[in-house]
C-alpha cells in the first residue's frame, strides 16, 4: 500500500494531532480554549485553524498537490498568526514542520519497508515546499500590516500638522513659482 493511502486511512488522527501542536504553539490558558472550544463563532481562530490544516492536508494527499490549493488552504492560518505579535516569523510559519514529526511517529512500525520510507522523504519535500509557501503569505500580510501602519501614522501626523496650522494646501496646477 502506498504511503499517500495509509496516511489517507489515518487523517482523523494525523489532523487532530497536528492542530494540537499547532495550538501548543499559544499560551498555556489560550491552547487550553482553543482545543476545547468547538463552536466557530466561539473559538474562530481553532475552528479556522483546524479547517484550514484539514484541507491542507487533503491536499498533499493528492497525487500531485497544487501550490496554489496549498497556498489558499494555508492562508487563513498565516494571516491569524501573522497578526499575533506573540509569534516570530518561524513560529508563525513553521508549523508545516510538525507534520514531519506527527506522520513519522503513526508510521514507526512500518517504516522498515523501504518504498515506504522513499515515499516518506518524497512526501517530505512537498511538506518543505509548503513550508516556503505559508513562509511567503507570511511575508506579504507583514508587509500590509506594516503598510498600514504607515499610513496610519502619515494620516495622524498630517491631521495633526494640519489642526496646528503648519499645512497649506498647495493648489492643483502647482505652486506659482515666477518670479514678478
Amino acid at each position: 500500500m502506498g504511503l499517500k493511502k495509509v496516511l489517507a486511512e489515518r487523517k482523523t488522527p494525523i489532523v487532530k494531532k497536528w492542530f494540537d501542536k499547532v495550538v501548543e504553539t499559544y499560551p498555556t490558558d489560550t491552547a487550553r480554549f482553543l482545543k476545547r472550544q468547538k463552536d466557530p463563532f466561539g473559538n474562530p481562530v481553532g475552528s479556522t485553524t483546524f479547517e484550514a490544516l484539514t484541507r491542507i492536508f487533503e491536499e498533499l494527499l493528492k497525487e500531485a498537490p497544487d501550490s496554489e490549493a496549498l497556498q489558499t488552504a494555508a492562508d487563513p492560518i498565516i494571516r491569524i498568526r501573522a497578526v499575533q505579535t506573540m509569534f516570530s516569523p518561524a513560529q508563525a510559519a513553521g508549523f508545516p514542520y510538525f507534520l514531519k514529526t506527527i506522520i513519522r511517529e503513526e508510521l514507526e512500525s512500518q517504516l522498515s519497508d523501504v518504498q515506504l520510507l522513499e515515499a516518506l522523504l518524497a512526501f517530505d519535500l512537498e511538506i518543505d515546499k509548503l513550508s516556503l509557501v505559508t513562509f511567503n503569505i507570511y511575508t506579504k500580510c507583514r508587509e500590509t500590516v506594516y503598510q498600514l501602519k504607515t499610513n496610519l501614522e502619515r494620516e495622524r501626523l498630517y491631521k495633526a500638522f494640519s489642526r496646528a496650522g503648519l499645512v497649506h494646501e498647495i493648489p492643483e496646477d502647482g505652486p506659482d513659482l515666477e518670479e514678478k
